[in-house]
């Protein structure tokens, strides 16, 4: 919303957006199922003891397009040809193999069940593999084809609906969505954590930092806004106000690279998945100061992720005493720069910075509707809120003030 003396970025009232161009959809942890009932592959009498699933939970149409969506195979392609992500779990889960070994592990939103099975490899004595969507039933045909029908269940629910009797040494979930937060999925890996996870319990990961920071990419501008100004040479430039809305009100998914970020990024939130607690998800809020290194034009800001796998909480670790206390006592991670801490053992670290190899995630990017030219070392401040939308508590409302050279502007946008 604008205020008393702010320039709002928004070149005019509004003029009916084009059809969005369809966004690469993940899988979600809860929201739907095609009917109440519950499918389970127990593979044997002790386990079909231990876990059950009763309650039902209400969902949503939007729940159910969601998950009709996760139960096409392709979006799992897509995850698990992402060598960047799958290796880091496979990783993470072999470096912990000792503490995997013998135990009980709960995959939260398991899709085709490749992470449960790199878990059962690693000696655990018994997997519970939770998905809602439809590709449960598929991920069953591969436990079975693997010859792992005596150690992994797969459960075809919600994990709030779920009812194991038995707490569980391990959670793992690849939970991560745009900007992180999108998809709301860490909220059922908090549920999970909460109702049964053991004291000195693993989490993976263990934590993950949200970060932004501003960025130029002249060429994207170039191609998407001034393209109009000269067609065939006829003046287009009355469609500018159009292209721009129809490029730039809502965040763009897309591949950057190092050389398109303007200065080192800002932590946005640390996330202690031990501790995080689902309140602390409704909104996250900071505060920035960014001094642009170089003198270009300022498109937008970036966002981007990165997860770490380490020990359960209670081990000793050598980072600072401050990343072992609960989430809503730190607001933010006390080292800002993406891979700040040159003591992380890189096998444990699945990052998705612009100057890292790209995965799937890409980056999120917020573009302004006119760039602002920045000087070298001129300041940009301001201030982000991401906030859970009241249309879907899946999407993100994303509130954007910010201030350079005396002007300040406001970007408000929903990622759907």
């Amino acid at each position: 919303m604008q205020q008393p003396g702010e320039q709002s970025d928004v070149p005019f009232r509004r003029i009916p957006p084009k059809p969005r161009r369809q966004r690469r959809l993940r899988r979600w942890s809860f929201g739907s199922r095609a009917a109440s009932r519950v499918y389970e592959l127990q593979p044997r009498e002790e386990m079909q003891q231990n876990a059950l699933q009763t309650r039902v939970t209400r969902i949503t149409d939007l729940d159910r397009a969601y998950f009709d969506c996760y139960a096409h195979i392709g979006v799992h392609e897509e995850m698990i040809k992402d060598r960047v992500r799958t290796d880091a779990y496979k990783n993470a889960i072999m470096h912990h193999k000792d503490f995997i070994k013998n135990k009980v592990v709960l995959d939260v939103g398991c899709g085709t069940g490749i992470l449960s099975i790199f878990c059962a490899q690693a000696g655990a004595k018994r997997v519970y593999a939770v998905e809602a969507s439809s590709i449960a039933l598929q991920a069953r045909r591969v436990v079975e084809a693997n010859n792992l029908s005596n150690v992994i269940m797969v459960l075809h629910g919600l994990v709030e609906d779920a009812e194991i009797k038995e707490k569980v040494d391990v959670i793992i979930s690849e939970w991560m969505g745009y900007m992180l937060v999108y998809e709301s999925m860490l909220g059922s890996v908090i549920t999970a954590r909460d109702r049964w996870l053991k004291p000195g319990g693993l989490i993976l990961p263990s934590n993950a930092r949200l970060y932004m920071a501003p960025f130029t990419h002249t060429k994207r501008y170039h191609e998407s806004v001034d393209f109009w100004r000269n067609v065939y040479g006829i003046d287009m430039s009355a469609l500018l106000p159009l292209a721009k809305q129809g490029e730039f009100e809502e965040p763009s998914v897309e591949t950057i690279t190092g050389e398109n970020v303007l200065t080192s990024p800002r932590t946005v939130k640390y996330v202690n998945c031990y501790s995080i607690t689902i309140p602390e998800l409704k909104c996250i809020t900071t505060r920035f100061k960014f001094n642009s290194l170089v003198k270009a034009p300022l498109h937008g800001f970036a966002f981007w992720f990165e997860v770490e796998f380490d020990s359960p909480a209670p081990v000793l670790s050598p980072m600072p005493i401050n990343f072992l206390l609960p989430a809503s006592s730190v607001d933010n991670d006390p080292v800002d720069g993406s891979q700040g801490e040159k003591c992380r053992n890189r096998k444990l670290l699945l990052s998705t910075a612009p100057e890292d190899p790209p995965t799937h995630w890409q980056q999120t990017l917020i573009y302004f509707y006119d760039p602002i030219e920045l000087e070298q070392d001129q300041l940009i401040e301001g201030m982000v809120a991401l906030s859970q939308s009241q249309e879907h508590a899946r999407f993100i409302n994303i509130h954007l003030e910010y201030t350079s050279e005396g002007r300040s502007h406001v970007k408000e946008t929903t990622m759907r």
